[in-house]
């Protein structure tokens, strides 16, 4: 009897910890925020950061290094996985319908950056865990006074469902607190909080079954509509309420949402929300990102065309092109297309390393040193880009410098998260290279990376 009730504590603990971890998905990735399945799309990057920028300034992290990454997932969500990455799903893109609902949610994570609440939270689990335990614990007493083992269960389960909710209590308050300090942040850059109410009004209307038939207090965040209510509260007593989006924004946004629709959703739905008898820009551009997807090349390269003949300075376009011909088998073709867009965008490091990454895959050994700068420069701006240092690798190997190609291999081991292989490499290369000079120092610093713990 005392084994059974020792197991079913543990399973209690554990159940705890599960719930904890579906509460707050920042948790589960905390150890690797590479876990976390990325879509990595330079134009949309880039938007959502000059969306961020003035809103960390205000914030007080106008100097923190702070990027956006976008997640693979059609749901609408964003969130805070640690204190330099703020995440967006695909489904939060394609979702919000203007600029100044983006603009809202990210004003939002921002505020939990701010206030400091992944440290609060954690601590707050530690407690949650405890008083789970303690509860388990005085269930089990009670069972074993009384001898009763089911009076144990329902003591222990009793006191782990008091503890889950207390934490989500507690992260309830959290998220009126960001909500707060969004409001705050748009205000001071001079923005509407009028798309904040209008995503939660469609939030608020997504949460009338679940708030039928679940439990209000077991949610990681507040009720929708209470949400609804304190945003109209405090958004309209802002004088900027009623302030416009700025038009570049409207315009980029509409083509990143084109973008993403047309990548992500069905050909059959991308055709009916971008019909052909539609000749607006954002049409255009998933008009032809679909006819990539469905196999036709040609016409799709034909529609890029017709896109950089109506913008020809427009580096995401070019990117386009580059990309269609380069997965096509024809990247030798790319490298023009890459190079505008560089040309066009040259702050943008993901873009630097895919025109070496075409440079590398042209097989033209002429490229090579052109190819090794472009990587080289673009991992400095973006060294999250795995396919950077896979590319990178390749081009030192066939040059003849095996050394700094275990190099980038291993860098590239350590930003996929995989640091036993990353050491590996990083002992090679080590060996090889001359003691003291920085392709040495930095083999050594991958060298005694500590394994992540489990």
């Amino acid at each position: 009897m005392a084994i059974t009730l020792v197991k079913r504590l543990v399973v209690v603990s554990m159940s705890l910890a599960l719930v904890v971890s579906q509460v707050l998905p920042a948790t589960a990735v905390e150890k690797s925020s590479r876990s976390i399945p990325l879509v990595r799309d330079a134009e949309a990057e880039a938007l959502i950061a000059d969306y961020a920028r003035p809103l960390l300034k205000v914030a007080g992290l106008g100097s923190s290094n702070v990027d956006i990454r976008i997640v693979n997932d059609e749901r609408f969500n964003a969130f805070v996985a640690d204190n330099r990455h703020i995440f967006v799903t695909s489904g939060a893109i394609m979702d919000t319908r203007t600029p100044n609902e983006l603009i809202g949610i990210l004003a939002h994570e921002i505020g939990h950056l701010a206030g400091g609440h992944l440290a609060q939270l954690r601590e707050e689990l530690k407690n949650a865990r405890i008083m789970a335990i303690i509860g388990a614990l005085g269930g089990v007493a009670a069972g074993v006074a009384g001898g009763s083992g089911q009076g144990a269960v329902a003591g222990a389960l009793a006191g782990q469902q008091f503890a889950q909710r207390s934490v989500l209590a507690y992260q309830r308050g959290q998220e009126q607190s960001a909500d707060s300090a969004a409001f705050t942040y748009l205000s001071k850059t001079h923005q509407s909080g009028s798309g904040m109410i209008s995503v939660f009004e469609r939030l608020s209307s997504q949460d009338l079954f679940a708030s039928r038939y679940g439990d209000p207090y077991m949610r990681s965040h507040p009720m929708a509509s209470d949400r609804l209510s304190h945003a109209e509260s405090v958004a309209r007593k802002s004088k900027y309420f009623n302030a416009k989006d700025d038009p570049a924004f409207v315009a980029r946004h509409e083509l990143v949402r084109a973008k993403f629709i047309a990548f992500v959703d069905s050909p059959q739905k991308v055709a009916k929300v971008y019909p052909k008898s539609d000749d607006s820009l954002p049409a255009a551009y998933a008009q032809a990102i679909l006819a990539y997807r469905i196999g036709s090349p040609t016409d799709a390269l034909a529609k890029v065309d017709g896109l950089i003949k109506r913008q020809p300075k427009n580096p995401w376009f070019h990117e386009l092109k580059g990309q269609i011909l380069i997965e096509t088998g024809k990247p030798g073709a790319s490298i023009g297309p890459y190079q505008t867009a560089v040309s066009l965008a040259p702050s943008s490091g993901y873009l630097k390393v895919m025109l070496g990454h075409a440079q590398v895959a042209s097989g033209n050994d002429k490229y090579l040193n052109d190819a090794i700068a472009n990587l080289r420069k673009g991992l400095a701006d973006d060294p999250d880009a795995a396919i950077g240092y896979r590319q990178l690798g390749i081009a030192y190997a066939r040059s003849g410098n095996i050394p700094l190609a275990d190099l980038a291999t291993a860098e590239g081991y350590l930003a996929a998260g995989d640091i036993t292989s990353a050491r590996q490499y990083a002992a090679r290369a080590r060996e090889a290279l001359k003691r003291g000079t920085p392709a040495w120092l930095r083999a050594e610093d991958i060298v005694n990376q500590s394994p992540r713990r489990p």
